[in-house]
């Protein structure tokens, strides 16, 4: 009988034993598990919040034009620009002696800023003027793209031919005469407007289409120049 509860009573210290063991094992797995979920979900956080601090788009400014057409201008290689209208399509080749205006044209042109603008100002045997329009997609494109004028360069020996591009000044206080960026006229008169030498910078030269540019001219107008019938720009494309 000693025998077998000596026996009984090891027997219940070894499953007593036995069974505390699991349990402290089992706490430190826990532990382990706690600790490595928490680190990655404070990495994963981080990440996120980084992904949901989204750069600004970037817009041009009165401190940056300058700068940024003139890298632009480095990496130009095409200076031809189709402009298709409700009228028809004609084609203009930029100055290469004219870099901030030819970078300006062409950027705004790859930016699709010119696409549904109009020919808002036509003078009879003078010019036709575009790349304004009273549609509010107008206004908000020019938002977008920013608020910059860019200085006029009348002095690269150009001057206003029949079928010069050129680029009108701003209508804000502008006693030097800084150009409007997001416009452009074409002369139409024969031979050409010269007395618009060294107040615009002419910045290119229509090489096709000049008979559509002349139907845009006839075009019957009302009060401030503007065309009775809309004349869109549909699609303005580098070549």
């Amino acid at each position: 009988m000693r025998q077998s509860a000596l026996a009984t009573s090891i027997l219940f210290l070894l499953l007593v034993s036995c069974g505390e063991s699991p349990k402290k094992e089992k706490g430190k797995v826990q532990e382990n598990i706690t600790n490595t979920d928490t680190v990655p979900k404070t990495e994963l956080d981080s990440t996120a919040m980084e992904e949901e601090e989204e750069e600004e788009p970037f817009k041009l400014t009165e401190e940056n034009a300058i700068d940024f057409f003139f890298n632009y201008s480095k990496k130009l290689k095409k200076d031809k620009v189709k402009i298709t209208t409700t009228m028809g399509s004609f084609t203009v080749q930029l100055y290469d002696n004219v870099p901030y205006h030819k970078a300006n044209f062409i950027y705004l042109t790859r930016q699709k800023y010119f696409d549904s603008t109009q020919f808002h100002r036509v003078v009879k045997d003078f010019i036709i003027q575009g790349g304004n329009s009273d549609d509010r997609r107008t206004a908000r494109k020019r938002g977008d793209i920013g608020r910059y004028l860019l200085p006029p360069d009348g002095n690269k020996g150009h001057k206003h031919h029949r079928g010069t591009i050129s680029m009108p000044s701003s209508e804000r206080d502008n006693p030097h005469k800084l150009a409007s960026p997001y416009e452009f006229f074409i002369v139409v008169t024969n031979p050409g407007s010269y007395h618009l030498d060294g107040s615009y910078t002419p910045f290119g030269r229509v090489i096709e289409g000049m008979d559509v540019v002349d139907a845009i001219n006839n075009v019957r107008v009302g009060d401030g120049d503007w065309p009775w019938q809309n004349i869109y720009i549909l699609k303005a494309e580098v070549l």
